[in-house]
């Protein structure tokens, strides 16, 4: 049975740590999100940033180890907007794949997947997305994810407005569970899943700052 642990830093920042092996997703510059920064001190083996945006590539922010991960990563290039990326350019879905669990992490998507974009989706049974438009989907589209992704499956929701902590164009987490239902409001800053018991949830961590 593979087991994960999943500890959310705010905004897209995650740190995965499974099979003796650990990544961060999506590290930001310090002063790029507003009510938001990074805490020291980060240690990983690797370090996976969906796109060379400042509030999604600070790499240099996690100390990374250089040690061989025991997972598989692999990536899927989509458009960062609703134009082909012409208007932000492009953002990797990335997929990390344990033994007999795949934990998908959605990046800055910024239009809805297309039909071979949702057959790779609907095999991961934990995913990490966006929900509050402007630079990404926003509420209604990430519902339509949802909607497309198998029984069961964490959701876990990122990229959003809370109080004072984002963006003031994006939606707030109170308007985005307008369109996105049944969302567990969660005041853990981390949570473990094991593939033999994937919840059929949707959650929103608190940021470990």
């Amino acid at each position: 049975m593979s087991k994960a642990i999943i500890t959310y830093y705010g905004h897209s920042c995650f740190k995965l740590e499974a099979c003796g092996s650990s990544i961060v997703f999506d590290p930001y510059e310090n002063g790029s999100v507003p009510g938001l920064r990074l805490p020291h001190g980060i240690v990983a083996d690797a370090v996976s940033c969906s796109h060379e945006h400042g509030d999604h590539n600070a790499a240099h922010l996690v100390r990374t180890t250089g040690e061989r991960l025991s997972f598989q990563i692999e990536k899927l290039t989509v458009p960062h907007d609703h134009h082909s990326g012409a208007h932000r350019g492009l953002s990797d879905i990335t997929f990390v794949k344990l033994p007999d669990m795949t934990i998908a992490h959605l990046g800055d998507l910024g239009r809805l997947p297309t039909g071979d974009e949702y057959t790779a989706l609907a095999k991961a049974d934990v995913v990490l997305l966006p929900c509050a438009g402007y630079f990404t989907i926003d509420s209604k589209e990430a519902a339509e994810i949802i909607s497309h992704l198998k029984h069961p499956c964490l959701k876990i929701l990122m990229h959003f407005r809370q109080g004072r902590r984002g963006y003031d164009v994006q939606e707030t987490i109170e308007e985005v569970m307008k369109d996105i239902k049944g969302v567990d409001r969660l005041s853990e800053t981390s949570l473990t899943v094991g593939s033999s018991n994937i919840p059929n949830e949707i959650v929103t961590l608190e940021p470990l700052q």
